[in-house]
Parts: structure tokens; C-alpha cells; sequence
């Protein structure tokens, strides 16, 4: 893998890749070749039969949804294609198909129990910033101190999602989170608005994703809730609980960074149409009883 990781960074490099892309793109690639290593194939002898094989063993042995082995394909088409240089075949290599299942959305009375569980306030402050304005867990973790503005109450959010740069609402119950929170934090510390809101353990990068998620599954099974639900639900129910509120679909598009409308108003399935003024035809019928 060495000899292709120069190639490969070169890539990224000038197309202008985030880093979590990078770090997706090629653990899914070390993985593949990992496969490739305990069949006692090598790299360069490697067939299209090779990758069907390996995706089969995704699905079944793995037991990976569909949508994650489309994720590991890309990679592979990726590796196969711009690095070792080789023609792909989309007919034998098809993306599998997706079923789409509606997120569970958990009350707000849930939610707000799920804050209020952790007396860390490093963990309450990025919990509260991803469901308050809707934030996805990498772009949590990426905030710059200077990414919030108490002033125009918004969250700067930078390289997200699809190379964009976007501004969303800063929750007025979250900033008083991180007020606390950076006093305890920074108040004695020596710090620029440049430096990463919330660091890791060695404080010169930001927390891993995978710390936010763990500390989100911990706290789901301390409160005894559905166990579909994750750090990633509560940027679902931003935009879930926004809409029973009234806020108008195109904005809630732009604060969540979708480039497609569309794909916001699917949150109309989830929520709850009691909250939205949606009367029964059972119910609008006066006091007529059956």
C-alpha cells in the first residue's frame, strides 16, 4: 500500500479532499487489500472476480448494508481505476441496491434527556451544537473557536460536506453550554481563534469523531433508548423538530448544507403531524362518535 499512498495523496491533494474523506477512502482501500493479501493475491494480479468476491463477503459475512458496500466500492473503483490504472466495468461491478428506512426521531423530551445525562461539558457542549444546529458529527469536531459568533448567534461551518462552506444558527441553550465549557477549558490556557474548539487527548488535534459517537452510544444505553439512535439522529431531529416548529424548508436546506431540497423535505416523513396544525379526517368530524 505504501508504494500507492503518494499517488493517492496526490490525488486528494489537488482535488481538494477533506480530511475525513481521505481517511475514509483509504481505510476502505487497506481493507480491500487486506482481502487481496490473506487469498494470496497480489495487487497487481488482481481480477474483477476478486473484488465480487470481496464485496459478497461484505454482505455476507460482514453483514454491511447496502449503502456502506456502495461506500467501499467507490473506494475500490477508485484504487482500481485512477491508481493502478486499469478500465472498469460497471456491469460486473454493480452498486447494490438501496432500501431506504426512515431514521428513528426521538422526542424532544428524549433528546433533552440525553443532554442533560453527561455532567462533561466538553461532551454536553458537542452534543448540544449537533442537535441545536444541525450539525454533522465531523463537522462538530472540526470547529475553530472562532467558528462561533455570539454576536450574529451563528456557527461558521468550513470544508463540510461536498467542498462547501456554509453558516447555520447558534442555539442560545448551546452557547451558554460553551460558555461554561470554555471557561473550564480555556480560561487558563493560552489560546487563538484559530485553534480547535474541542481537542483531542493530546490537545493539538481536534476529538475524533469516533470518541463523539461512542460517547452518544454510552449514554443511549445509560437512558435506556432505541438502540438505532446515534450522534447522527440528533442532526435529524434539528431538521425533523424545525419543521413540526414552522421553519420553512429552504431555509432549514441551507443551515443543514443539503444541496438538494429534496433531500430536506424527507424529513417531512418523520415528523409529527399533530405538531404541525395536521388534523385526522377521524378527528375533524366535531363530536360526532362511532
Amino acid at each position: 500500500m505504501k508504494q500507492y499512498d503518494e499517488k493517492i495523496e496526490l490525488f486528494f491533494e489537488l482535488k481538494g479532499s477533506p480530511d475525513s474523506s481521505r481517511e475514509s477512502y483509504g481505510r476502505r482501500i487497506r481493507s480491500f487489500l487486506t482481502f487481496l493479501e490473506d487469498k494470496s493475491k497480489s495487487i497487481d494480479g488482481m481480477e474483477v472476480e476478486d473484488i465480487q468476491q470481496y464485496i459478497l463477503y461484505l454482505k455476507k459475512e460482514k453483514g454491511l448494508s447496502a449503502g456502506t458496500i456502495n461506500n467501499y466500492i467507490s473506494s475500490i473503483r477508485f484504487f482500481y481505476t485512477y491508481v493502478l490504472e486499469k478500465e472498469w466495468n460497471p456491469m460486473k461491478v454493480p452498486r447494490m441496491r438501496r432500501t431506504k428506512t426512515l431514521p428513528v426521531i426521538p422526542s424532544r423530551e428524549d433528546v433533552l434527556a440525553l443532554l442533560a445525562s453527561t455532567d462533561n461539558l466538553k461532551h454536553k457542549a458537542i452534543l448540544s451544537l449537533i442537535y441545536g444546529s444541525g450539525l454533522r458529527v465531523s463537522e462538530v469536531a472540526e470547529l475553530k473557536i472562532s467558528d462561533i459568533c455570539s454576536k450574529s448567534m451563528r456557527v461558521r461551518v468550513d470544508d463540510a460536506k461536498h467542498n462547501t462552506n456554509r453558516y447555520t444558527i447558534l442555539s442560545e441553550t448551546a452557547l451558554l453550554v460553551l460558555r461554561k465549557y470554555f471557561k473550564t477549558h480555556f480560561f487558563s490556557k493560552q489560546y487563538k481563534p484559530s485553534d480547535w474548539l474541542f481537542t483531542g487527548q493530546n490537545n493539538k488535534d481536534h476529538i475524533n469523531v469516533k470518541t463523539i459517537k461512542n460517547t452518544l452510544i454510552k449514554l443511549r444505553v445509560k437512558l435506556e433508548l432505541d438502540p438505532t439512535i446515534s450522534a447522527h439522529t440528533l442532526r435529524h431531529c434539528f431538521s425533523t423538530h424545525a419543521l413540526e416548529d414552522g421553519v420553512d424548508p429552504v431555509f432549514i436546506q441551507q443551515m443543514l448544507g443539503h444541496k438538494n431540497l429534496q433531500t430536506t423535505l424527507t424529513y417531512l416523513h418523520m415528523t409529527s403531524k399533530s405538531l404541525m396544525g395536521i388534523k385526522s379526517p377521524l378527528d375533524s368530524q366535531g363530536d360526532r362518535q362511532i
